[in-house]
């Protein structure tokens, strides 16, 4: 796509802080982190989120997010590590290009991650599986 940043990025067209790339993916230090050592893994191939992309793509894309994680742990010398993957405004996306979050963490660091759990009834539980389960079927 030509009019999007994280396309340029992704294909070298616009210089930045690489710290993984092959024929199909780019991974780059986030230009606004959460935290030291915080990535962000783009595919090459434009879809603008999860939807929009083929499964082996997503597949893969999580597996170089196991990749950059386990080199981002070590080097950081973090204690975890967050995955993160945002699909729409609502979810928090910003960009308009699928990437991966990889951000490592320290306990009593600034970052949060969180959301307050709803309480659902047994009968609501049971709904929400049988919608969801027949849309997958």
């Amino acid at each position: 796509m030509s009019d999007c940043i994280f396309c340029k990025i992704a294909n070298g067209e616009i210089p930045t802080n690489t710290v993984y790339e092959d024929d199909r993916f780019r991974v780059i230090l986030d230009a606004a982190p959460a935290n030291e050592g915080h990535c962000l893994v783009l595919p090459k191939k434009h879809g603008a989120n999860i939807f929009e992309l083929d499964g082996e793509t997503v597949s893969d894309a999580f597996a170089v997010a196991k990749k950059i994680a386990e080199a981002v742990k070590k080097s950081m010398n973090a204690e975890g590590v967050n995955i993160l993957q945002n699909n729409g405004e609502a979810a928090g996306q910003t960009v308009g290009h699928f990437h991966i979050h990889v951000i490592p963490r320290k306990s009593g660091d600034n970052v949060t991650i969180k959301a307050d759990a709803i309480e659902l009834s047994d009968e609501e539980k049971q709904n929400i599986c049988k919608k969801i389960s027949d849309e997958i079927s």
